[in-house]
């Protein structure tokens, strides 16, 4: 059981973070969505889709530390179950999308105009994704509290994500590796595919913890 009584503090720092990654990853899903379709990069346009998808994952977090503030939970209500279903869904559907694209895109022989928008943004999300790892951990290991220390590890996964795209999207700007950025989009697609298979699992068993390999 989760105790809610040890410090209201921590409750309100654990809430403000979650409120953060959601904010956080809008923005970063904006943008990488937009230099993605205007420099045909499908890697960062994966990329700025799973943002968008995570912001589904941080309204359940959300909601499931403000239930925190009041009572201890146990496991998860309705409205969280049916995000993560939604969540799940939408990352089966990404990765699809993925998949098709790269494939595609190799068989067309399409190549991104720059990659240097996907350099950028994941250095960036880089530091981001370790900073909120970070304080959620720290959190999550002083209000003894498993999900948050498991929404820390997914933060974790994320921010081994955004390697993928640096690596593909250095690789392609340095040396023009052919097809890098398609190889990349389908290492997205693989941690969207991991990301909806462990969302379906939570929703199943109402599990308030994931394992370290969810995103």
């Amino acid at each position: 059981m989760i105790q809610t009584t040890k410090s209201p503090k921590l409750l309100h720092t654990a809430f403000l973070l979650s409120l953060i990654t959601i904010g956080y990853n809008l923005l970063e899903g904006a943008v990488s969505i937009w230099l993605g379709y205007a420099d045909d990069t499908l890697a960062l346009f994966g990329f700025g889709v799973d943002s968008f998808v995570e912001v589904l994952s941080g309204l359940g977090i959300a909601h499931m530390v403000q239930r925190m503030k009041h009572h201890p939970i146990e496991s998860q209500d309705i409205f969280e179950v049916r995000a993560l279903k939604i969540t799940g869904t939408a990352f089966y559907i990404l990765t699809i999308g993925l998949v098709a694209g790269a494939f595609l895109s190799i068989y067309q022989g399409l190549q991104p105009e720059t990659t240097q928008g996907g350099i950028v943004i994941s250095i960036i999300s880089i530091l981001t994704m370790y900073f909120l790892y970070r304080k959620k951990l720290n959190v999550g290991k002083a209000l003894d509290s498993a999900p948050i220390v498991s929404d820390a590890h997914c933060t974790k996964t994320c921010f081994y994500l955004s390697f993928i795209l640096l690596a593909s999207s250095l690789l392609y700007e340095l040396f023009a590796v052919p097809y890098v950025d398609a190889i990349g989009s389908l290492g997205i697609a693989w941690y969207a595919f991991k990301e909806g298979k462990e969302a379906f699992e939570k929703a199943q068993t109402k599990n308030l913890s994931c394992s370290d390999d969810c995103c």
